[in-house]
C-alpha cells in the first residue's frame, strides 16, 4: 500500500521500498528515539504485515524474537516517530504548487515578473492565480492595488491570495467579475473592502470579501485536482510528515481523499476537520464521524477573525499601529454558540479559528458556554493559531481542555512588525508556546502550509531558537517561549496525536501502534539548534510502507 516519492538510490534503504515486506519488517542498528516515556530508546525495530510494532529493543532480541525477518541495518542513523503536522491543507497545498508562487517577492516588481513566467504557460483568456505575496516584506509595507497588476495584465484577470491566506488582491479585469457591486462604504460581516477616496474598490479585498472575486474562477478540472493531489503527497512524504490534520476539508476534497484511502493510495494520514458551515459538515451529521484506514473525519473547522498581517485578527483594543481599527469578528457571540452546539451536538471535535486575543476569548467563551450541555461529546476541542491571547484566558483553556492548536513558524515570520501591530504589553501572550505548556495545555504544533513551508524543522527550529534562518535577533524574540527540543517533537507527534484521537495507533513508537516513522541525518538532541532547520528526511514509513526514499 502507499504511493513511493522516489526511487530507492541507497542499499541501507533498498528493503522494502515502497511497500511493506510480506509478514512484516525491521530495521537493525539504529538510534531510535521513541517518544515513549517508558523505554525512551531501541536500536531495533521490527512490526507484523498489519503495519504494527511488534518488537522493540536490541538486535539480539530481535534475531530471537523474530528470526525469520530480514532487517534493514541502518548503520546507525536517527530514528523518529513519524511527524504530525496538526494544522496543513493538504488540497491547498497541491493547488498552490499549480499557481504562481509569490511566497519571498521582495517586492511588487518581483511579483510581477514572476507572474510573467508562470502566465506564459497558460492559455489565452484564463486567470491568472498566485499565493504567497506579503506586503509586509516591501519598501513602506504598505497594501498593493489593481492599478499594480493592470498595465502588465490589462486584459487577464489577476487574482492573488496573501500569504495567509486571508487576503486577496485583484486586478480591474478581475473586479470586472465581482458577484457585487464593490463600491460605496459597505462591507460583508467578517470583512473589508479596501477603497480609495471615491469609494471606488482599490483591489484589496479581506476575508469575507475574498469571495465577491474568488467565485468567478473556474473551478480545477479533476485531472488538475489529482495533480495537485499528486504534488501535495509527495512534498509530504518528502518532509517526514506521516500525519496530517486537514485544516477546512471540503466534500470534495473528503471525496477525494476517500478514493485514495479506498484503493490503497493514500500516503499519509488524514484527520479532516470540515470546512466551517458547509456540505461538508452537513454530510458529518447526517452520517456520522467517519473512520477509514489512514483517512478520518470527525471535526470541523469554524472561523471567528482573519489574519494579523492584514490587521483582520480580531483583538480587544485597536491595533497599536492603526487607530479605530480593532480587527473583524466572523460572528456575533450568539451566532458562534449556534455553530458550536450544532457540531458539539452532531458528536463531532471543534477545530476553531482564533488568531486576536477577542477572537480567542469569544471561542472559550463558547466552549465554556456550550461544552457542558453535550457530555456525550468526547471532547478535545481545539483552538487553531492561538497566535495573541490575553495571558488570563490560557488557565482557561485547560479549564475547558482545550487544545492549543499552535505554529511555531508563524512567531518567526512576523516577529518583524508584530510588536508594531500589538503594541509590546499584548506581546506577553504573543505565540506563547511555554505559557500554554505551564498551564497543563495540550499543545499540538504545525506549520499551516502552504501558509508556510511544508518542511517540519524549520517549525522545529522556530519553536527551540524563536529567531530566522539568519540566527536574528540574537538570544531569540521573546526568548523566555522558547521550546525544548523535546517538547517541539512531542507538539509534532505524541500530543498531534492526542489532538486527532490517534494517540493509540501513533505519535510514538511502542509495541501495538503502527509503525510509521522516519529516518534522518541528525541528531535533533545533539546538533547545535541553529542546525536543526538543516536535518534531512532519508526515510519516511507509514504503516511499514515505505513512501519516501532520498
Amino acid at each position: 500500500m502507499g504511493r513511493t516519492a522516489n526511487i530507492c538510490v541507497s542499499a541501507i534503504f533498498c528493503l522494502a521500498a515502497g511497500s511493506a515486506q510480506a509478514g512484516g519488517g525491521a530495521i537493525v542498528n539504529a538510534s531510535i528515539h521513541t517518544l515513549d516515556a517508558d523505554n525512551p530508546g531501541a536500536e531495533a525495530m521490527a512490526w507484523d504485515d498489519s503495519g504494527r510494532i511488534v518488537y522493540l529493543g536490541t538486535a539480539e532480541g530481535l534475531n530471537e524474537a523474530h528470526p525469520d525477518l530480514e532487517p534493514t541495518d541502518l548503520d546507525g542513523r536517527v530514528v523518529l516517530p513519524g511527524l504530525i503536522d496538526a494544522h496543513g491543507h493538504v488540497m491547498g497545498l497541491g493547488l498552490a504548487r499549480l499557481q504562481a508562487d509569490l511566497v519571498g517577492a521582495d517586492s511588487v516588481d518581483e511579483v510581477i515578473e514572476r507572474l510573467q513566467a508562470h502566465a506564459e504557460n497558460l492559455p489565452e483568456g484564463a486567470w491568472l492565480t498566485g499565493r504567497g505575496w506579503d506586503q509586509t516584506r516591501w519598501e513602506g509595507r504598505e497594501f498593493p492595488a489593481a492599478a499594480d497588476l493592470d498595465e502588465a495584465f490589462p486584459e487577464r484577470p489577476v487574482y492573488l491570495v496573501r500569504i495567509d491566506g486571508h487576503a486577496a488582491w485583484a486586478n480591474s479585469a478581475a473586479l470586472d467579475h465581482a458577484s457585487e457591486d464593490l463600491s460605496g462604504d459597505w462591507h460583508p460581516q467578517g470583512g473589508a473592502i479596501h477603497r480609495d477616496d471615491d469609494g471606488q474598490p482599490t483591489g484589496i479585498l479581506i476575508d469575507t470579501a475574498m469571495p465577491f472575486i474568488a467565485d468567478a474562477i473556474p473551478e480545477p478540472s479533476g485531472e488538475e485536482r489529482e495533480m495537485a493531489l499528486d504534488l501535495a503527497l509527495d512534498e509530504i512524504a518528502r518532509y517526514g510528515l506521516t500525519g496530517v490534520h486537514d485544516a477546512g476539508t471540503s466534500l470534495a476534497d473528503f471525496t477525494q481523499f476517500r478514493q485514495r484511502d479506498e484503493a490503497g493510495d493514500l500516503s499519509v494520514r488524514i484527520h479532516a476537520l470540515a470546512d466551517g458551515d458547509a456540505d461538508m459538515l452537513d454530510w458529518l451529521c447526517d452520517n456520522d464521524p467517519f473512520a477509514g484506514d489512514r483517512l478520518n473525519a470527525r471535526g470541523v473547522k469554524l472561523y471567528t477573525d482573519g489574519a494579523l498581517g492584514s490587521r483582520g485578527a480580531a483583538m480587544l483594543a485597536d491595533y497599536s499601529d492603526d487607530a479605530g481599527n480593532s480587527g473583524l469578528l466572523f460572528h456575533s457571540d450568539e451566532e458562534l454558540r449556534e455553530l458550536v452546539d450544532r457540531v458539539i451536538g452532531c458528536g463531532l471535535q471543534l477545530g476553531i479559528h482564533a488568531i486576536g486575543d477577542a477572537a480567542n476569548r469569544q471561542v472559550i467563551d463558547a466552549l465554556a458556554a456550550v461544552g457542558p450541555d453535550h457530555p456525550d461529546n468526547a471532547g478535545r476541542h481545539r483552538i487553531e493559531h492561538v497566535q495573541i491571547i490575553a495571558v488570563e484566558d490560557i488557565p482557561r483553556m485547560a479549564e475547558h481542555g482545550i487544545i492549543a492548536s499552535m505554529q511555531p513558524i508563524h512567531a518567526t515570520s512576523d516577529m518583524r512588525w508584530a510588536e508594531d501591530r500589538v503594541g509590546s504589553e499584548r506581546l506577553d501572550g504573543a505565540y506563547a508556546w511555554q505559557r500554554v505548556l505551564d498551564a497543563d495545555v495540550h499543545l499540538a504544533l504545525g506549520s499551516d502550509f502552504p501558509v508556510e513551508p511544508v518542511n517540519p524543522w524549520l517549525g522545529i527550529h522556530a519553536a527551540v531558537t524563536r529567531q530566522d534562518l539568519d540566527g536574528n535577533p540574537e538570544g531569540g524574540w521573546l526568548p523566555g517561549q522558547r521550546l525544548s527540543v523535546y517538547e517541539a517533537l512531542r507538539g509534532l507527534t505524541i500530543d498531534a496525536a492526542y489532538a486527532g484521537f490517534a494517540e493509540a495507533d501513533t505519535g510514538s513508537l511502542e509495541v501495538g501502534k503502527f509503525a510509521d516513522f522516519i529516518v534522518i541525518n541528525a541528531d535533533p538532541y545533539k546538533v547545535d539548534p541553529a542546525d536543526l532547520s538543516e536535518i534531512e528526511v532519508l526515510k519516511t514509513v507509514v504503516g511499514g510502507d515505505v513512501v519516501f526514499v532520498e
